[in-house]
């Protein structure tokens, strides 16, 4: 299966400029007017799935991708195995349903085993994925060959590649997973399990994995769980791993178990095999999974993600209360958390914002008027809803903010006599170099701003964040935050980074301890 033949950029990854101070100055005027790709929310770069044991994987592959698309729009790939014909691949840009559906396609792609990806391109590149940087990856070693997915972000990358290439080492993609296969195949392992757990030994970071050989779906979690990976039973012999349970119920697989932080589980003839390959560590999953990533029909940690969200809202409530007449999601994020505020403040809720369900990423922009319209493109106020009331606007984040100024605009220029602004996470001040497409810092309004500037700067009559402590509580850590040993991975809020992220502070980027 041979590479596609484009030459290799160089290498690039999500930026952080050094050029950091503790508190910058407020924005006076907002930076971010008339960008054409508003990027005021924070994305997922990618999701995984795998099967085995099934006639025709790829029509599983490709439906658990469908579910998993919220995770990575803009590009996809599969790889399956056959016995009578070997190793297939198909690599597209765009969504599943565009590419994946055809029998045209999945006919290329024959055998009982395989694995996919979807994935965003990163900070600073978004709609600038190339095909080969599409995954799976594939690699051809000794003992057979091999495809590896990959969900999260590798801290020591650059340092990794640097070394890979002056040991001979030719990189056909400009992602950090591709360290992956590279890393593998100078292991003297005598299997590839034997291969992969050496190689994420040498890797930091986030990752969880999906791979395949020609008989074995293999799935590991970094030794902190930073991302989700989830086991599930098709019928009787047949097993799946993805990144959410949402993916497992598309397909019509029993959800088994979450695959544990720092394990590896190797399938092969229908039984699971678990190996525990690093170091035991204190979990930290990504607590933004809860507020956000996930789909809210997923389950995280034994709990429903719709009813982790309700609990947000309520507790949001709780700290931030407000006399007003009606309470409004942003769609459809802000949604559960909306109606858990409603159920705790006794407030009525209400639809009044209306999301356009057909409106895709790929519409036409054809002039700058049209650009100033793309929230509008995508969201439409309900006028005989929320005229001449006072309103209570719930989103799960606020990121850059552009958004948030957009939408509160049109809410008055429909009529509503109050705007309040509730937010089901505490400023998002810091990046996350775990797999999430963050802005660089200073483009993060609460990494410019105190929460009475962002008021301001937004034009809210008033905005109140979740506090961390009240998220943790909402997610079920009843005694809130433990500062000395958070249960979670909220760098993002905290700037408490659990891994280093090397790559970034070689490139001058200032921890939290630094910058104060």
């Amino acid at each position: 299966m041979p590479p596609e033949s484009e030459p290799v950029p160089p290498v690039s990854h999500p930026a952080s400029s050094p050029r950091r101070t503790p508190r910058p100055a407020p924005l006076t005027t907002d930076p971010f007017a008339g960008d054409p790709e508003d990027g005021d929310k924070l994305r997922e770069e990618c999701g995984i799935f795998g099967v085995t044991g099934v006639t025709e994987a790829a029509n599983f592959v490709a439906l658990g991708l469908h579910a998993l698309q919220h995770r990575g729009q803009e590009a996809g790939g599969i790889v399956t195995h056959d016995a009578g014909t070997g190793f297939h691949s198909a690599r597209r840009m765009g969504l599943v349903r565009d590419n994946f559906t055809s029998a045209e396609v999945i006919g290329t792609l024959p055998g009982t085993i395989g694995i996919g990806h979807v994935r965003y391109s990163t900070a600073g590149h978004k709609g600038q994925t190339a095909i080969r940087d599409v995954q799976p990856f594939f690699g051809e070693f000794s003992m057979g060959g091999a495809a590896v997915a990959h969900n999260g972000n590798i801290t020591n990358a650059d340092a990794l590649r640097r070394e890979l290439i002056s040991r001979g080492s030719i990189f056909q993609s400009s992602s950090d997973s591709e360290c992956i296969i590279h890393l593998m195949a100078r292991s003297m392992g005598a299997t590839i399990p034997d291969r992969m757990e050496e190689a994420l030994r040498k890797v930091e970071g986030a990752f969880s994995v999906v791979a395949m050989t020609r008989s074995k779906l293999i799935g590991v979690r970094d030794p902190l769980g930073v991302r989700p990976l989830v086991l599930g039973k098709i019928g009787e012999e047949g097993w799946a791993l993805a990144s959410e349970t949402c993916a497992l119920d598309i397909i019509g697989a029993e959800f088994v178990r979450d695959v544990e932080p720092g394990e590896m589980v190797v399938i092969s003839g229908g039984e699971v095999e678990s190996y525990s390959p690093f170091r035991p560590r204190r979990s930290r999953f990504c607590i933004f999974e809860h507020v956000y990533f996930s789909r809210p029909d997923s389950t995280l940690g034994g709990r429903s993600v719709y009813e982790t969200r309700e609990a947000i809202g309520m507790e949001l409530a709780k700290e931030a209360p407000v006399e007003a007449d009606l309470v409004c999601p942003v769609p459809d994020s802000g949604t559960p958390a909306a109606i858990g505020y409603s159920r705790a403040s006794g407030i009525p809720y209400g639809m009044g914002i209306i999301r356009n369900q057909y409106m895709g990423r790929t519409f036409i922009e054809p002039s700058e008027q049209i650009r100033n319209m793309g929230v509008r493109l995508k969201l439409n106020v309900n006028r005989a809803l929320i005229r001449g009331k006072r309103i209570i606007l719930v989103d799960d984040s606020v990121v850059r903010g552009t958004t948030s100024r957009k939408i509160k605009e049109m809410i008055l220029d429909a009529g509503a006599a109050e705007v309040h602004f509730r937010i089901a996470s505490p400023p998002t001040s810091w990046p996350c170099f775990y797999g999430v497409d963050t802005p660089e810092r200073e483009k993060l309004l609460a990494a410019t701003m105190s929460e009475e500037e962002m008021r301001e700067h937004l034009g809210v009559t008033s905005l109140k964040f979740i506090s961390l402590d009240g998220l943790y509580r909402a997610v079920g850590e009843t005694a809130g935050r433990d500062p000395d040993s958070p249960q979670y991975c909220d760098a993002c809020f905290s700037g408490d980074y659990p891994i280093r992220p090397a790559d970034m502070v070689d490139k001058g980027f200032r921890l939290r301890e630094a910058a104060e």
